[in-house]
């Protein structure tokens, strides 16, 4: 029995390598069944050629794979760059604000320091006034500044600067016209002087209302002008009976409180002027003042 198993084996194991030499060497089994007309017969591929192919193939595949690898880190990349482009352009436009509101900054700074510059100039040209001393080149400062703005302004302050009045001298001579500004004129006439002290005898008048006495009159006008209320103190000059004497001190005053008002609005134009104000170079500010807003 295990002879015959053995035998068996063999028989199996040589007709299996005979089959396989007989494939090897590119037979068919159709041949050897004799139909010849079943088919073409194809030839048979080598172990060789067929190797190779399988090489092939497998290349092309690994080749496949690395291709598609390849593309999928392009695209990843390509989509990285998008976002990052992205960011970019977020980041551009976050910069452009910054830049315009930086610009928008710096174009208020600049007005803001040329009201304040016309500010200054406002004020010294005050402080030359008061003192009687030349303008130099504030003059050139004012008409430069203020002069589309105000220019009847800057044209009573130049005038008066030519042939200045202090507060100090208004004084003065406020006192010495007092004894002629207290009494009636030596050519006033008969019925006037009549009229005059007949108005004088009888007077009536409110216990708050200021006194109509020449006297107090006078000491109300000193008054005025110390604390600088130019028309009142002339307004009282004006009704006292020396008036006709103190026509050249009316005068004078009233070139004083002109160029006082003139000074005011110059200052208030440098605060608040919308259009025509300009700097330093004779450039228009544009920037509106902080207080036209209040």
């Amino acid at each position: 029995m295990r002879d015959a198993i053995l035998m068996f084996t063999a028989a199996f194991l040589l007709g299996a390598a005979a089959v396989g030499w007989f494939v090897s060497r590119g037979g068919s089994f159709g041949a050897l069944g004799g139909g010849a007309d079943d088919g073409p017969i194809l030839p048979a591929i080598s172990g060789d050629e067929a190797t190779g192919d399988t090489a092939v193939d497998s290349e092309a595949m690994k080749l496949a794979e690395v291709s598609g690898d390849a593309v999928e880190e392009a695209v990843e990349v390509v989509e990285k760059v998008a976002q990052a482009q992205g960011g970019f352009d977020q980041r551009l436009a976050g910069l452009e604000q910054r830049l315009a509101r930086l610009d928008l900054q710096a174009q208020a700074a600049a007005g803001n320091a040329a009201r304040a510059e016309g500010l200054l100039i406002a004020f010294a040209t005050r402080r030359a006034i008061e003192r009687g001393a030349p303008l130099g080149y504030l003059a050139d400062q004012l008409r430069l500044r203020f002069g589309d703005a105000r220019p009847n302004a800057v044209r009573t302050v130049i005038e008066f600067s030519r042939e200045p009045v202090t507060l100090d001298q208004l004084l003065a001579r406020l006192e010495g016209l007092g004894p002629q500004l207290t009494k009636a004129p030596e050519d006033e006439g008969a019925w006037s002087r009549i009229k005059r002290e007949v108005n004088g005898l009888f007077v009536i008048r409110r216990e708050s209302a200021p006194s109509p006495a020449p006297l107090r009159r006078l000491e109300r006008a000193r008054l005025f002008l110390e604390s600088g209320r130019i028309e009142a103190a002339m307004a009282e000059v004006r009704n006292m009976p020396g008036a006709p004497e103190a026509k050249d001190w009316l005068v004078s005053a009233e070139r004083f409180a002109g160029a006082q008002a003139a000074l005011d609005l110059i200052e208030t134009t440098a605060v608040l002027e919308p259009r025509d104000l300009r700097d330093g170079r004779g450039n228009k500010v544009e920037q509106l003042s902080p207080a036209s807003g209040a």
